[in-house]
């Protein structure tokens, strides 16, 4: 196979994991059971890392969409002989509807094809590979259905067409007449100690698929500006969400190149706390309020009891620890471009940040959480105090540099975060003394990263303390009330990282960053609102929305030059980008107070300088 562009892919989800197909109907990433589990079809990152293809047998054109309000995948294939439609569907539990979907899933992959009008000769391609393709199973034919069987998966394969099977893989051909439907059913279950894989009928299972989603989009109505995209990404976010912990993955896939031909390839499928307080805005934002409590518990949950010693910066979707990173050798990347790594050392990192995106998030749902359970005030009083302890330290910092420590200006700002709202709770989280601590030492951090975080040279706040560097980072600090987006150094910051950074709207992270960020664009996007430059604002929301892939997808990072989507995919941080700028956008139209004032949507007046 001659591999396309990553934005080729559509991303179904059940609430447990994820998977992605490509515009010629072939399943080319599938991990069931969990995000972060081994794959059974892994040809993304490698031709022989197995797949399953449906599609016609000759030239084709194709049109996709998802059905409406879900994320059920229905392709179009137009030929000379007729046109045929191939519907994709990771199953949802039956008759689950509304926050229950995804929390008991039956692990099914769905296809249905329907022939629209003419004969169209069509050819199944089933090829599975377990352990990111380091086991081939025998297919045995049992039943009438297709069972895998290898290691510690299973797979069970019923369709309507007979497929025949040589050297472990299966193939069928078959004609799709206008009015006919043949249908497959995929179940996957573990060898050992689980039932057998459930095969339903296809039919009915895609519209209890649709149903379920659809009875999700109803329960969240999101009432402002850009309603349509902002429905599209909440989709993707619940999509990625491992819904019986309530975790928001990062990314769907791991190892998908931030530059073809790199080495900076990384494993997304797991949660970052430094995401914590942007993924709990943006769902606040989109009204899923009950994922919001469940994304709180997960993280309080997860974080355990913790005193003096360094808080994890990343999780497993049920709260591991320990995702010591290794590769795998036999596999030869995307297009190419290895290594291929599972597992994220990030782990490892101290990151200052995450104090401030714990507290912020707290304080956002602060209504919610009143009274504070003993674990939540426990949690959130030591943030505090390590916040306090550990400000003046180096760290990896937001990109997560790999071997080298700085006083990054992002994480300390994050640490002011962290104190604000902590004083902001005032007594409901510590005594008159304490609160008084925590008040002084916000006011020591934000005193320091307005003297060492400036630099006169650039005329721009930079990345790290005496440096000369812009970095996109930055953006950050009017969104969390840091400064007034109004600020004369604030704007003098903007421009520069405009300046240097951006190209046709969209923003590098660091200068000689291979690709854009695509949440950099939709940060300046609020930088831009909140200091009365909505026209530019919104031209600039409506651009980079269009950059999305023919689903409505975002990766993580856009080649500026060529538009092509890089990095994992869809990304989580790039949706809720689009969303929380949305919501921006939205509170600067409906309150002339932050329209003329330069306020964040946090509901205080952040300080000048």
């Amino acid at each position: 196979m001659e591999s396309g562009q990553i934005s080729d892919h559509g991303f179904l989800a059940d609430g447990r994991s994820a998977a992605l197909v490509d515009r010629s109907g072939s399943v080319n990433w599938w991990c069931p059971g969990r995000f972060d589990a081994p794959s059974v079809f892994g040809r993304l990152l490698d031709d022989g890392a197995g797949h399953w293809s449906i599609r016609p047998e000759g030239d084709y054109t194709v049109e996709r969409s998802y059905l409406e309000d879900t994320l059920v995948l229905r392709t179009v294939f137009r030929t000379a002989q007729g046109e045929v439609a191939l519907t994709d569907a990771l199953a949802l539990e039956p008759d689950s509807r509304g926050h229950e979907i995804g929390m008991r899933s039956p692990q099914v992959l769905v296809r249905s094809v329907r022939g629209l009008a003419g004969e169209v000769p069509m050819r199944v391609h089933y090829r599975p590979r377990f352990e990111y393709g380091r086991a081939i199973a025998y297919l045995v034919e049992r039943d009438g259905m297709l069972e895998a069987i290898a290691g510690a998966a299973r797979l069970t394969l019923r369709g309507s067409v007979r497929l025949s099977c040589a050297d472990a893989e299966a193939t069928a051909t078959f004609t799709a007449r206008a009015g006919t439907t043949h249908n497959f059913s995929l179940g996957y279950a573990p060898t050992y100690d689980a039932p057998l894989p459930e095969v339903p009928d296809a039919d009915r299972t895609i519209a209890d698929t649709v149903d379920g989603w659809r009875s999700w989009v109803r329960q969240h109505e999101y009432p402002g500006l850009y309603a349509e995209q902002v429905r599209r990404s909440a989709l993707v976010v619940q999509g990625m969400t491992y819904r019986p912990s309530g975790a928001v993955v990062a990314s769907a896939t791991t190892s998908l190149p931030e530059k073809l031909g790199g080495d900076r390839n990384y494993d997304y499928r797991y949660v970052w706390v430094r995401d914590f307080s942007h993924t709990l805005r943006a769902l606040w934002r989109s009204a899923c309020f009950d994922e919001v409590r469940r994304q709180f518990d997960w993280l309080a949950r997860a974080m355990g009891r913790i005193e003096d010693e360094p808080v994890p910066i990343m999780y497993g979707v049920l709260g591991e620890r320990d995702l010591t990173e290794h590769r795998l050798e036999q596999l030869g990347g995307y297009r190419d471009s290895p290594p291929v790594m599972i597992g994220n050392d990030a782990w490892r990192q101290r990151q200052t940040d995450i104090f401030g995106e714990a507290l912020d998030a707290a304080w956002l749902m602060r209504d919610r959480l009143e009274p504070l359970d003993p674990e939540v005030y426990h949690l959130l009083r030591v943030l505090a105090d390590q916040a306090v302890r550990d400000w003046k330290l180096p760290d990896a910092g937001m990109w997560e540099e790999r071997g080298i420590e700085r006083h990054h200006v992002s994480s300390k700002v994050q640490c002011w975060v962290a104190l604000d709202r902590a004083v902001r709770f005032g007594e409901l989280l510590g005594k008159p003394q304490e609160v008084a601590r925590w008040a002084a030492a916000r006011d020591e951090v934000r005193a320091t990263v307005l003297e060492r975080g400036w630099s006169d040279r650039v005329q721009s706040y930079t990345g790290s303390f005496e440096s000369d560097e812009l970095d996109a980072s930055v953006l950050v600090m009017p969104l969390v009330g840091f400064l007034r987006a109004d600020d004369p150094r604030m704007r003098a910051t903007v421009r520069a990282v405009e300046r240097q950074l951006s190209h046709d709207g969209l923003l590098r992270r660091w200068d000689g960053d291979p690709a854009a960020f695509v949440i950099c664009s939709f940060w300046l996007v609020g930088c831009l609102a909140l200091a009365g430059e909505r026209s530019r604002a919104h031209d600039l929301f409506r651009a980079l929305a269009a950059r999305v892939n023919d689903l409505g997808l975002f990766a993580e990072q856009i080649d500026p030059l060529t538009g092509e989507q890089l990095g994992n995919f869809p990304q989580a941080f790039s949706h809720i980008g689009l969303i929380n700028a949305a919501g921006v956008l939205t509170d600067v139209e409906e309150n002339p107070v932050l329209r003329h004032r330069g306020m964040p949507p946090a509901h205080f007046t952040p300080p000048r300088s």
